[in-house]
């Protein structure tokens, strides 16, 4: 293979964040005091039954994660964005970090009553699932992984041990598939707001993975 010139269309850059756009999720925890923590995070992917997230070992999130062993991660819509944004600079933790309080952060012990969203029960494990996102995942932690030093970033390793889907997304036999044409997850693409736009066409990649799901 000859390798052509490099492409002057294309400048190295050292970009301050590489966020090249994933789902938004509201993660779903228990406080210490028994109280439901709720938070918005981007930096979550799947792999067949199990999801990594990746967020700051400082946040109140992670600690309750790593003491009760379990969370809800609960996907919004693209409709719920102004309750995301209600979110956004709360946090559980009291008292307020120094680093998040002068980035604009205060405390809020009623992260579900400050964002309009609604805590109901859960079945496997004690954080409520958000009423309102029509994607809930009921998880438990497997494991911790932490990012080089000195950074305070850990990856979460969950595994997904119940899967709530809204009805209207559902599609197939038995209505057991999700239809992605309808479902419009709410998208951080370097720290902006998106959805989906229209589909391009079927995945040849994921052709052998759906056609073994629906024979099996």
């Amino acid at each position: 293979m000859k390798v052509k010139e490099v492409s002057k269309m294309h400048k190295t850059i050292e970009p301050k964040i590489l966020y090249f756009g994933t789902p938004v999720v509201l993660i779903s925890t228990m406080n210490e005091n028994g109280s439901a923590n709720l938070a918005p995070m981007s930096s979550a992917w799947w792999l067949n039954q199990s999801c990594m997230l990746g967020m700051s070992s400082n946040s109140q999130t992670i600690q309750n994660l790593k003491r009760e062993r379990e969370c809800v991660l609960n996907l919004p819509s693209s409709e719920l964005v102004s309750a995301v944004d209600r979110l956004a600079l709360l946090t559980g933790k009291n008292p307020v970090p120094e680093k998040k309080r002068k980035m604009g952060y205060r405390y809020e012990p009623d992260k579900f009553g400050a964002s309009g969203l609604t805590p109901i029960s859960s079945d496997l494990v004690r954080a409520p699932l958000v009423k309102e996102c029509p994607v809930q995942l009921e998880a438990q932690l497997v494991k911790s992984h932490s990012f080089e030093e000195p950074s305070s970033l850990v990856a979460m390793e969950v595994k997904i041990l119940r899967v709530h889907i809204d009805e209207k997304l559902l599609t197939g036999r038995e209505k057991n598939y999700i239809n992605p044409d309808e479902w419009k997850p709410l998208i951080m693409n370097f720290c902006e707001f998106f959805s989906l736009g229209s589909k391009l066409h079927p995945s040849k990649l994921a052709k052998p993975f759906m056609d073994a799901a629906y024979n099996n």
